[in-house]
């Protein structure tokens, strides 16, 4: 590839000049040099017009600079430019502002969301990002609470609790703000709550509106709420019995909210049930409106417009809070106003924003639970047996879906929405007799209990099962463009550029640069940690950047850590790159912690009693069969398994209660918890004796 800067100026080749200087009309710096919005634009579609980073000097891409966190939590945050300076959100929910050209600290806020608060995370206490408006950030808080904040000095402006804190609610995602207003919704289904999406205002943070996603108690009668009318006219009729009463039906709105400034609506994606298996839920029957849903409200008053519900009665996690973006689309000669979205249960769908109607929907993945989409009803064509009412049903994809939060990006340059894929199949088991708890993962079918293969041949059978991949996919012609393999599933989201690049970073820590058009990798970089997060670009003083938060977590590094990560991650960080950049990647010392092995045996029931136990309460999050992935203690190499006492302090009394290991005094039994400890010692002295056989 021809470099930018030569030993003779060629502007007809490059975009900058014989003295670095920028041509601003070219790069679109005047309109484009900030990420404002969460999506980059309120269509969310992740697009920036800057193009001095482009695919002819891509090449050239180094780091400047990189900032490091006080938390080896996972990073999911999608940060904002405003003016020069980068607003971001880490693990726990606090608040950075960085120098955008320096990576200088300029202000940091915490919310000091209490350790306890990780009793409700499903899938870690990650941050999903920002809003901003007229000079105030706006931040939801893992415990509930929205924040607004004076971005000039991260100053604390107003509170407002969102939720009741007496049932396992949380925000991982981020507000959106429009018309004078900040939209939040919350998460907790898997836990048992009831959900909703609610409207503040920015100057007060008073509540305007609420609008709940499933109907409540009619014992109770109306909320008194913006939903009341639809709910009693629609939904109600398509929930049975009273199960669902009992654990608040779910259907929060954990992640998309997406404000249509062209027709002055707001689009909300629904989640699963609670509980999640439809037949204790509903006695499977119904619907369940509007669970796995995209409904339309009015942005002023929370009013209903329309829904289209993706897959009715769910029964398999299968949300439809998924990025949401907004585009036009010329179908049939007609220009439509469309959403494009490509939801865990595997079919991309192109949705009229203006009616609700589904206009396209097919597969963009290997997924069996329905073999097609009925365009006239907008149903899926189930396949029998899926819903694992009797006999187990083995699914393409489990709860974690062919693509969840991690956003795509859409280039109106190539017409492409580019979409992270993984493959991770799941045995549906109908759980036998139901064992539902208030505060508990109420899933209503059998979790994982190993164990996980350890020879290299079995690791290898199963590392080729559960792939990832970056998929190029044509919307408008509904057919796959383009696809990457990559050596993990499970990676982060993309963002795309005039430069016509794609980029994205992986699970293995590489941060790729394609061609937007043929996917011909232009660019990688090791960045020495997983990334998870999506990209953003800015641009200061006439220099493009890239930059992207780094740091392993969320559910499936947590609770299937197959691809085996170091006894312990670093501090999360973030990175920024621009061309030319010559920074020093930050150096870490991944060498393991020894295995802690305890003179001491256990009856072999003991210790098969302590592996179920393991598995219901702690391998979401130290790692299925005692395999962490380096977020959270390895607990086999931790000095707390060692001594009897010291463990029942944490894991019954909460020693590390701050620190987010909540103990489970009334949960667990002083017996149980030494049956816990009596199997991650005996897989501790296991795994020793067999390292030591190998080695011989």
């Amino acid at each position: 590839m021809k470099r930018i800067l030569t030993t003779v100026c060629i502007l007809s080749l490059a975009l900058l000049g014989c003295n670095g200087s920028v041509n601003e009309s070219d790069l679109s710096f005047k309109t484009d040099s900030d990420w404002k919005f969460h999506g980059n634009t309120s269509t969310e579609q992740r697009f920036s017009g800057l193009k001095q980073i482009n695919r002819s000097n891509v090449s050239q891409l180094g780091l400047d600079w990189y900032y490091e966190f006080d938390t080896s939590r996972g990073q999911e945050s999608t940060p904002l430019v405003i003016d020069g300076i980068i607003y971001t959100t880490t693990s726990w929910s606090k608040v950075y502002a960085l120098d955008g050209k320096t990576g200088r600290l300029i202000w940091k806020f915490d919310p000091e969301v209490p350790g306890k608060a990780a009793a409700n995370a499903c899938c870690d206490v990650v941050n999903r990002g920002l809003a901003f408006s007229e000079g105030r950030l706006f931040l939801g808080t893992f415990d509930g609470r929205l924040i607004s904040l004076d971005a000039r000095t991260g100053d604390l402006i107003w509170s407002t609790l969102t939720v009741d804190q007496s049932k396992p609610y949380s925000i991982t995602g981020a507000p959106r703000v429009a018309k004078g207003k900040v939209y939040i919704g919350n998460g907790g289904a898997d836990l048992g709550v009831r959900g909703y999406v609610s409207a503040y205002d920015v100057i007060t943070g008073d509540r305007v509106w609420r609008f709940y996603t499933v109907p409540g108690d009619p014992v109770d009668g109306p909320d008194g709420e913006a939903s009341d009318d639809v709910l009693e006219s629609l939904a109600s009729e398509t929930w049975y019995g009273e199960e669902y009463l009992k654990y608040g039906g779910g259907g929060t709105v954990w992640d998309s909210i997406v404000y249509d400034e062209e027709l002055d609506q707001l689009y909300v994606g629904v989640g699963n049930g609670s509980p999640l298996n439809h037949v204790y839920r509903s006695e499977g029957k119904g619907d369940n409106l509007f669970l796995s849903s995209i409904i339309a409200l009015n942005p002023d008053t929370g009013s209903y417009i329309w829904h289209y519900q993706e897959v009715p009665g769910e029964t398999w996690d299968y949300t439809a809070t998924q990025q949401i973006t907004l585009t036009d689309l010329m179908l049939d000669n007609v220009n439509h106003k469309v959403i494009l979205h490509a939801p865990k249960n595997g079919f991309f769908y192109v949705i009229d924003r203006v009616t609700g109607k589904l206009l396209s929907a097919e597969k963009f993945a290997p997924v069996n639970w329905a073999s097609h989409i009925d365009l006239d009803t907008g149903r899926p064509q189930e396949t029998p047996g899926a819903r694992y009412v009797e006999d187990p049903f083995m699914s393409g994809t489990g709860g974690a879906g062919v693509h969840n939060w991690q956003p795509m990006s859409y280039s109106p340059l190539t017409g492409l929405v580019y979409i992270p894929i993984q493959v991770l199949p799941f045995l549906y088991v109908r759980e036998k007799p139901s064992a539902f708890a208030q505060g508990a993962l109420n899933l209503g079918y059998e979790l994982f209990k190993g164990p996980l293969p350890e020879s290299p041949e079995g690791i290898a059978e199963l590392e080729s099962i559960l792939t990832g991949s970056l998929l190029a996919w044509d919307p408008l012609a509904q057919n796959p463009v383009w696809s990457i393999d990559l050596p993990r599933p499970y990676n982060g989201g993309t963002m795309t550029s005039a430069g016509q690049l794609v980029f994205q970073g992986t699970a293995t820590g590489d941060f790729n640069a394609y061609d937007a058009e043929t996917g011909d990798l232009l660019k990688s970089i090791q960045t020495g940690l997983p990334i998870l997060a999506p990209p953003i670009t800015y641009g200061i003083d006439g220099v493009q950047y890239v930059a992207l938060m780094l740091g392993n977590g969320g559910a499936v590094p947590l609770s299937i850590p197959v691809f085996q990560g170091p006894s312990q991650y670093p501090n999360g960080r973030l990175m920024v790159f621009r061309l030319g950049g010559s920074g020093e990647m930050p150096s870490d010392d991944f060498t393991p912690k020894p295995l802690q092995v305890i003179a001491q045996t256990w009856p072999e029931e003991v210790v098969s009693a302590g592996s179920d136990l393991y598995g219901y309460n702690c391998a979401g999050c130290h790692g299925e069969a005692t395999l962490s992935s380096g977020v959270l203690p390895d607990l086999k190499r931790s000095a707390v398994t060692t001594n009897s006492e010291t463990w029942n302090a944490v894991v019954i009394d909460g020693a590390l209660e701050d620190r987010g290991m909540v103990g489970f005094s009334g949960e667990l039994s002083e017996k149980q918890s030494e049956a816990i400890r009596a199997y991650v010692g005996s897989e501790a002295s296991r795994i020793r004796l067999r390292d030591s056989t190998l080695e011989d």
